[in-house]
């Protein structure tokens, strides 16, 4: 004889909240994870200790700025300055947002509420490129505020500061794209650092080494090229295109026109797709 059990089910006759929601909750979940938000307090070190690290400078100029009236390091120019910071964050906190949904392979079970391959890609983009954002324009913003409560000689560089913020924003795009997509290929974290860190070290490197060797070969317009193989060099020659900033590189110098800004545009082109074929792979097994 057969028996009917009450085991607690209940149907949901709450709100239902929709696509949207689960991927702010996605994307919120991540950026918490980026700055290691509800973990051990070892989670944390690294990237508060780089965001600390970041506004250094900042005070830095701030003291500049009153003791001797002079302006420290440029609003243009911070990022490109930092870069090693930066890249050093991005390379420790993109596998983060990536590598544990791959390694438990949960991403199953992710797609099967209604969050499809390219939101939950977008999710993991936004989160990161907020985090990395929120890393260069915090030390910006301090050092504009400082700027303002000095009084410096002469108006403020309002414009160069908000080019550098929009900047900053784009610049963080391209490198979580990037990282996240070099993140992804594999489930361990610390492959993922190694590959994003591995990457970001050999752009660096070499693009001073290959502007030179054209350069002493009077290939002087061919070797303003080698500066947009690097993804700060690369930005920072659409803001000296855009806003017509002075340009940052080793030797001051990038292509002319608009080249580089179709550059950006196809690299991060490249990276979403990236992603989304990646997990698109990694969803089917």
């Amino acid at each position: 004889m057969s028996e009917i059990y009450d085991i607690g089910y209940r149907h949901y006759d709450g709100p239902r909240l929709g696509r949207g929601h689960s991927t702010r909750a996605l994307a919120v979940h991540s950026l918490r994870g980026v700055f290691g938000l509800g973990r051990p307090a070892r989670s944390k070190i690294v990237p508060f200790a780089l965001v600390g690290i970041m506004f250094i400078p900042s005070i830095v100029s701030i003291a500049i700025m009153a003791l001797a009236q002079q302006r420290g390091i440029p609003y243009s120019g911070f990022a490109v300055v930092m870069q090693a910071v930066v890249a050093i964050f991005l390379a420790a906190q993109a596998p983060a947002v990536v590598a544990p949904d791959l390694r438990y392979r949960v991403l199953p079970l992710y797609l099967s509420r209604p969050v499809s391959i390219a939101e939950y890609v977008g999710a993991k983009v936004t989160a990161m490129t907020v985090a990395v954002f929120a890393l260069i324009a915090g030390p910006l913003t301090l050092a504009y505020v400082g700027e303002l409560v000095v009084d410096m000689p002469g108006p403020p560089a309002t414009g160069e500061y908000l080019g550098a913020m929009l900047m900053a924003l784009v610049l963080s795009l391209l490198l979580s794209a990037f990282g996240l997509a070099l993140a992804s290929f594999t489930p361990r974290r610390g492959l993922g650092v190694a590959s994003v860190i591995t990457v970001y070290l050999l752009s660096s490197a070499s693009v001073p080494v290959i502007y030179a060797t054209f350069a002493e070969t009077g290939n002087v317009e061919t070797a303003k090229w080698a500066w947009l193989a690097n993804p700060f060099w690369l930005v920072d020659s659409v803001q000296h295109w855009l806003f017509g900033t002075p340009p940052h590189s080793i030797e001051g110098d990038y292509p002319s026109g608009p080249v580089s800004a179709l550059l950006l545009v196809v690299l991060l082109a490249v990276a979403m797709l990236a992603l989304a074929l990646r997990y698109r792979k990694a969803a089917a097994r």
